[in-house]
């Protein structure tokens, strides 16, 4: 098992790397405020952080990634165009993974560059791809703006649309809601005597004779709540060929080049999705630029949907196919709409990703 200074020295290496691609170093408070994770991720976050209070500054936790503290410094600084690198430790708690490190050193590039999101996609991918070579590494690409995109054009309402969205990166909620929406799925017999008796008397009647107030929740909070239920209840499902238009999208895996051509045939009847297709025939024409196998490289539309939150647009990973036990060694994307979450409202192109040192080390056979 690699050494701690084993780990730094390969760190300083792979950022050396980068910073010979034009990268300037920064650095990033350890503790971060809660308040702007808590507000991206949810609740959700402190499930995976560790998290600490302290009486003058609030709630912290221990850096969780470097995305958020280098785009919040980005912003604050007026927001032209650069190139970052970064070397420290995050944290992570695994209680789903026990043998997985809660503590590691990351090394990221970030490009912050609307000029041409393609090239900046491609050169970034491409970086990554030079530096982990020798490994023999599986590499996979997705786009979570087509799933965006998709879910935008569908024929239903603003709400249900914004559920969708919001559980994208939740599979099997995403499944149950979009089961639902769809009429796929029967209404459960005490569900329909809900909203029966909502159709019947209304929220605020049906509430005032379910007895005293019990929990959080205040009665206006759950008439509201009761009343969405029934409003929703009364909406048509979604059509079932757009429903399975949106089924065929999520479970694509091919090539790229092949995955380009399905695409294309799907936005056909789905032409919402047609605005990602061509960002992606851009990226794919940039990555051969930049002396990348398109017609061998792997793409999976659902690709990022369990562990990116943040990214909006282009992801890709790099794994160890032969060690199926490690996670992943590098990974990254797009992700412009967090530019302009911590930005207030004024967002900047930006695509990025990080390696992690110690399993360049593991997979290279150092410190064995």
């Amino acid at each position: 098992m690699p050494t701690k200074a084993e780990i730094r020295a390969q760190a300083e290496r792979l950022q050396g790397f980068f910073k010979g691609a034009g990268a300037v170093p920064v650095e990033t408070d350890i503790l971060q405020p809660a308040e702007a994770l808590l507000d991206l991720y949810g609740e959700d976050i402190r499930g995976r952080a560790y998290v600490t209070s302290d009486a003058l500054r609030g709630e912290q936790m221990l850096r969780p990634d470097f995305t958020v503290p280098v785009v919040q410094m980005h912003m604050a600084e007026g927001a032209a165009p650069a190139r970052y690198t970064y070397l420290g430790e995050v944290f992570r708690r695994q209680e789903q993974h026990p043998g997985r490190a809660s503590e590691y050193i990351q090394v990221g590039f970030e490009i912050f560059d609307g000029e041409n999101p393609a090239a900046a996609e491609a050169e970034v991918f491409a970086l990554f791809s030079e530096v982990l070579s020798p490994l023999g590494l599986r590499a996979a690409t997705g786009d979570i703006g087509l799933l965006l995109s998709a879910v935008a054009g569908l024929s239903t309402t603003e709400k249900r649309k914004a559920a969708l969205r919001r559980h994208l990166w939740r599979p099997r909620r995403f499944k149950a809601l979009l089961d639902r929406f769809g009429g796929r799925v029967p209404v459960r017999e005490a569900r329909a005597r809900l909203l029966q008796a909502l159709e019947a008397e209304g929220a605020e009647a049906l509430i005032g004779r379910a007895g005293p107030e019990i929990g959080l929740r205040r009665r206006d909070e759950v008439a509201a709540r009761l009343d969405a239920l029934a409003q929703d209840a009364a909406e048509p499902p979604i059509a079932a060929a757009e429903v399975a238009l949106l089924d065929d999208l999520m479970s694509l895996r091919e090539t790229c080049v092949n995955a380009l051509e399905h695409l294309r045939d799907i936005a056909v009847d789905m032409p919402a999705i047609a605005p990602a297709i061509d960002r992606m025939a851009a990226r794919l024409d940039a990555l051969a630029a930049e002396g990348i196998d398109v017609d061998l490289l792997d793409f999976e539309a659902s690709y990022g949907r369990t562990t990116m939150e943040y990214y909006d647009g282009f992801v890709f990973g790099f794994y160890a196919e032969a060690r199926p036990d490690l996670p992943p060694v590098a990974t990254g994307g797009r992700y412009d709409a967090l530019t302009a979450r911590l930005g207030g409202g004024t967002g900047v192109p930006a695509v990025g990703g990080v390696v992690r040192p110690e399993l360049v080390l593991t997979l290279s056979g150092a410190g064995q």
